[in-house]
């Protein structure tokens, strides 16, 4: 099939790679000159395992190709996606712009039926908002679908490859028969394609989000509980987890969440709450208790000080908001860095792949270091912000000695708390 996707950020450049992997020709549009330049010379632009080799695979081929010109890119095509941007407002709704400008100018250059495709995560009636924006200058027949995506950055290959489920929502007999045929080479394994109509598909995008920043966020509220209590999480997520009615994933404690999806999506469904009037006062909540665990350890941090950090220089292992991904957006370890660097402390950051994103928001603000251990060089202690493999199992004699006090607070609950003691560290941990 001949596909375009509009937008060449996380979700379109995945989509795009990925659908020309099974044997479609994709062109991708952007209006970012220098990126669809980068693109076009066999560059990769974002950091997602697995995703170079195919990417490569497809240029090489000529089944992946890129352009701002979006009349050509759209030319011939039976599916157009529009994976663009849909950042919160000020109020926390989702901002349609970037999605409606580029509806309004497909009504203009559209001259064969095509499936219009909303893959970027958009409130409940934005279905009706794109078929509107087109429909008022458009010569062709045309559908509109809604696609939400569900996929993991850090695992997002294998989630598009082998989707769980696939979500269309559409009314449209002929929308219908097209999406099918699009992605049965996804679905062999018999995973459904789950049709509905396009609200409800909006809906269950916001949905999914949201119950599962609920469901980490019920746990580190039970994290610290523990801390009061004197109870260890890792125990009770193991004895809840093993209840197959809630199940072992996204119970682990930590310092929050953060990403491009959760925080925005909790946000936007809170607000289209709000709209109708309703109040939803479980994400109200999800969205508080979230705020102020990203910062949790820096309670420790003040008591251990003595709540005078002027002067002191902090190791930070990690900067992205999950490991595997170079995404910094919502990330803990910034809201950490801002409070830190607002107590006057220095802050020496080491991440294995989100550095040059940190850099390029906060320039020359901390220092970065070129690998773990050149982080803790003079520092009073450490923070550790984000699970990548690599801090898993450090040498802890080089971490000692390079440590001006044996102090770490682990926001992902890396190490036992047994063996640290024994270590002769000073270590808090989330819940434990």
């Amino acid at each position: 099939m001949k596909i375009a996707v509009v937008g060449t950020g996380y979700v379109g450049l995945v989509s795009g790679t990925c659908f020309a992997e099974t044997g479609n020709h994709v062109t991708c549009v952007d209006i970012d000159e220098a990126k669809v330049e980068k693109l076009q010379s066999g560059n990769i632009t974002i950091y997602e395992p697995g995703l170079e080799v195919i990417f490569e695979r497809n240029v090489k081929q000529k089944r992946l190709d890129f352009t701002t010109d979006l009349k050509r890119g759209i030319k011939d095509a039976e599916v157009i996606f529009l994976a663009l941007p849909t950042p919160p407002g000020g109020d926390g709704a989702a901002d349609l712009r970037f999605v409606l400008k580029v509806a309004d100018d497909l009504g203009h250059i559209l001259d064969n039926y095509a499936v219009i495709v909303d893959k970027s995560t958009v409130p409940v009636g934005t279905a009706d908002k794109v078929h509107a924006a087109i429909a008022k200058n458009a010569k062709a027949d045309f559908d509109v679908v809604s696609n939400p995506e569900f996929l993991r950055e850090g695992v997002a290959v294998d989630d598009f490859m082998k989707p769980d489920r696939v979500v269309i929502g559409t009314q449209s007999p002929r929308a219908t028969k097209i999406m099918e045929r699009l992605y049965a080479p996804l679905v062999r394994q018999g995973n459904p394609i789950i049709f509905m109509d396009e609200k409800s598909a909006e809906l269950t995008k916001y949905a999914a989000n949201s119950f599962l920043a609920t469901k980490i966020t019920f746990m580190n509220e039970i994290a610290n509980l523990c801390e009061k209590l004197g109870a260890n999480v890792d125990m009770v997520r193991k004895g809840i987890g093993t209840d197959t009615r809630i199940g072992k994933r996204f119970l682990f404690a930590g310092i929050g969440y953060g990403g491009s999806c959760f925080p925005k999506d909790v946000q936007a469904l809170a607000k289209s709450a709000k709209d109708v009037d309703y109040d939803f006062k479980i994400l109200n909540a999800v969205m508080n208790v979230n705020t102020t665990q990203k910062t949790r350890l820096m309670d420790n941090l003040d008591v251990y000080f003595k709540n005078d950090l002027k002067g002191k220089t902090i190791a930070m292992w990690g900067l992205a908001f999950k490991p595997n991904t170079d995404d910094i957006r919502e990330a803990p370890a910034l809201y950490n860095i801002e409070a830190l660097l607002n107590a006057g402390a220095k802050v020496q950051a080491y991440d294995p792949e989100a550095m040059e994103n940190v850099k390029g928001l906060l320039g020359d603000k901390i220092e970065y270091a070129e690998n773990p251990y050149d982080a803790l060089k003079g520092a009073d202690a450490l923070m550790i912000m984000t699970e990548w493999p690599v801090f898993r199992t450090p040498d802890f004699k080089e971490l000692k000695k390079e440590l001006k006090e044996p102090l770490i607070l682990d926001g992902r609950n890396l190490y036992e708390v047994e063996q640290m003691k024994e270590l002769g560290f000073t270590y808090f941990s989330i819940g434990r």
